[in-house]
């Protein structure tokens, strides 16, 4: 589990829940149910008609690896092309069939196979290339889909503030009504502020930035399994694929 992530959440309530005891506010005073379904589900609502279904499961999946561990460890993906080209050299490609099974990466078992297959290193490139262009675009749509969350959040805290105006005004005879028609309508802007600011643009950002670290781990991955597959030996795959390391540090 990501601790820096949770951790951010926790200190982004704590921030706005503490200053606002600190100001003499109570904490009951910023839990607003109508607020909350104005400007939760109206943004819902507006990306749901904005994107596709395929663009929304890829969303909510990336948002939920953001606070999981990071598996991209460049140092032990090169350790492992070495291993695999030393393999390659004394028993033959044929050898790396026993590896494809133990490699979580779909992409890394798919140049393995081709290895294996015997495949032509510009077919290899391409194909993987191809692949992995693929996802890296459908990756960042995903991201798209936060930002675009992320927009929407403050526009439904302004309806909602709106909203709750029109209840004030529609109640003025009424005093005892007042209040709860004007939390909502300052409830509902902080809920669509600090959600947008808090949550899904920083996921965004985030996924963002793990596609890219991704990209340039496969990246790596896709030119040791051509260096193996060129017949390079293992020490200058190891120096060829050091560069990389800057990247996932």
């Amino acid at each position: 589990m990501n601790l820096v992530g949770i951790s951010g959440i926790l200190l982004a309530v704590i921030a706005i829940v503490g200053g606002n005891f600190l100001a003499g506010g109570a904490f009951d005073e910023l839990l607003n149910i109508p607020a909350l379904l104005i400007v939760v589900g109206g943004t819902f609502a507006a990306v749901f008609i904005q994107s596709s279904q395929s663009e929304l499961s890829r969303a909510i999946k990336l948002s939920g690896m953001v606070f999981g561990s990071d598996d991209f460890n460049y140092r032990e993906g090169i350790n492992s092309v070495v291993g695999w080209c030393v393999i390659a050299r004394r028993k033959g490609l044929l050898a790396l069939e026993e590896e494809i099974s133990d490699q979580n990466d779909s992409f890394v078992r798919n140049g393995l196979q081709m290895l294996v297959d015997g495949r032509a290193p510009d077919i290899i490139r391409t194909t993987l290339e191809t692949e992995l262009i693929s996802r890296e675009n459908r990756d960042l749509q995903a991201a798209k889909v936060l930002e675009s969350m992320g927009g929407y959040a403050p526009t439904m805290g302004i309806i909602g503030a709106v909203l709750g105006l029109i209840h004030v005004m529609s109640n003025l005879a009424d005093p005892a009504n007042l209040g709860a028609g004007i939390a909502t309508a300052f409830v509902a802007t902080i809920y669509g502020v600090a959600i947008a600011n808090l949550l899904f643009l920083p996921l965004a950002s985030k996924i963002r930035s793990m596609v890219l670290k991704r990209y340039y781990f496969q990246e790596m991955m896709l030119e040791g399994l051509l260096s193996i597959a060129e017949g390079q030996n293992p020490r200058i795959i190891q120096l060829r694929l050091q560069g990389y390391l800057e990247q996932g540090s």
